[in-house]
């Protein structure tokens, strides 16, 4: 296995569950049941040993996630405005020099995710390193919301939310991205993600 490059006790985790849910029915997606346990618990619990310290964004229920046994922060407006917000409310109570971000629906992201995505960025010398799967017909899919990046992106972020801007490719390509693939056996399960009940379903099965 790949060396870290990077202290896991330099990075916090933040899983992001703060989403409107909406093709879930509008549900708070990251509290559905899958094994028995909510779908960010999972995520926590997974996490939680990759990093030095760990938090969730949630705009919902949020007695519901601070019964995880970690800080849970909500974006800054009621909006819902996707994963960027999530994003920068880690980057602003991040004490650490990195930050990775997961999303809540997916409770079976590999377990040296961080590592893999540490070594990427130390080796590019990159501000942002992202998940990439190959899928069924060879095509390569870009995951933005499983990234690593260091804190310093911040004021970039700050600056593109400012201008009204939401889509998180636009802004991760105005930085120096590694992109690291996940294609050994299983992987690309591993970053299977639950949007609808039939996925949740399918995922549970």
């Amino acid at each position: 296995m790949m060396g870290m490059a990077i202290d896991p006790q330099d990075v916090t985790g933040l899983v992001l569950a703060g989403g409107r849910g909406s093709r879930m029915g509008g549900v708070d997606k990251g509290l559905q049941n899958f094994q028995g346990m909510p779908l960010a618990l999972h995520a926590v619990m997974r996490l939680g040993p990759q990093v030095g310290n760990l938090m969730v964004n949630a705009n919902r229920n949020l007695a519901a996630y601070e019964s995880m046994g970690v800080p849970v922060w909500p974006d800054a407006t009621t909006e819902f405005p996707g994963p960027l917000a999530g994003f920068l409310v880690g980057l602003e109570r991040c004490e650490t020099p990195y930050l990775v971000t997961v999303p809540c629906d997916s409770p079976r992201f590999p377990l040296d995710l961080v590592a893999r995505l540490a070594a990427a960025l130390v080796a590019d010398d990159a501000d942002l390193a992202i998940a990439v799967t190959r899928e069924a017909d060879g095509t390569l899919q870009t995951h933005p919301v499983f990234c690593l990046m260091k804190t310093g992106v911040m004021e970039s972020l700050v600056a593109f939310m400012a201008g009204g801007h939401r889509r998180i490719d636009r802004w991760t390509a105005q930085h120096r991205c590694a992109h690291v693939l996940f294609d050994r056996g299983g992987d690309m399960a591993d970053f299977f993600n639950a949007n609808t009940p039939d996925e949740l379903r399918s995922l549970s099965r």
